[in-house]
């Protein structure tokens, strides 16, 4: 039928955001893409647009992908805050751990690559840790955390910092020790109203 796709536009994108993912927006051609999803440079263009309209189809498949996992993981934060911020680095710390997938994070990638990126992708870039605070800053509220935003903002930096680690060669052994020291703080932080609360009743 004229027209009509003769590929996999799903299975493209996803070869498409590995290839960004592995290289970097800067160090990915439009040939490297072409290679990576097996089309011709025409099919590209008129599938996906420009390699910028590419990138951020890809960079928004990914952030949404992960964002559903971080937002399911956070989910039973109102009842164990401890436990949801266990399971929103075990996002994280699973991603790391798939050798199908490339080290690192590719909305981190993109912050630090925001020299090369347009003013659209950048933004969205920047856009998306944004969000990653505010769905923490949301989920520890509702456990009780005090100073809620204070942690957001740590546990962001560190579940981003995980994946620049990663890339730079740091083991999973070292990764998972550093999340502890996270999750024992949040355990101390979001115990102590209830051992205030003990010894008011006691003293």
């Amino acid at each position: 039928m004229a027209g009509k796709k003769q590929f996999d536009v799903d299975a493209a994108l996803e070869a498409a955001m590995i290839q960004f993912w592995r290289a970097g927006y800067a160090e990915t051609s439009v040939d490297d893409l072409s290679r990576a999803t097996a089309l011709n440079r025409s099919s590209l263009y008129s599938s996906f647009g420009d390699k910028d309209s590419l990138f951020l189809s890809c960079l928004e498949r990914y952030v949404t992908r992960y964002g559903e996992k971080y937002d399911a993981a956070l989910s039973g934060a109102a009842d164990q805050p401890v436990a949801a911020v266990r399971a929103f680095f075990e996002v994280a710390l699973s991603r790391i751990a798939d050798p199908g997938l490339p080290d690192g994070c590719l909305a981190v990638q993109s912050v630090l690559a925001t020299p090369s990126l347009s003013p659209r992708a950048a933004q969205y870039a920047q856009e998306a840790l944004g969000l990653q605070r505010t769905r923490l800053r949301a989920a520890l509220k509702a456990g009780g955390v005090p100073d809620e935003t204070t942690f957001a903002v740590h546990i962001a930096a560190v579940n981003q910092s995980l994946a620049v680690m990663s890339r730079a060669g740091v083991g999973a052994k070292q990764l998972r020790a550093i999340v502890e020291v996270s999750l024992d703080a949040l355990a101390r932080a979001s115990d102590a109203p209830a051992r205030r609360r003990a010894s008011a009743h006691t003293g």
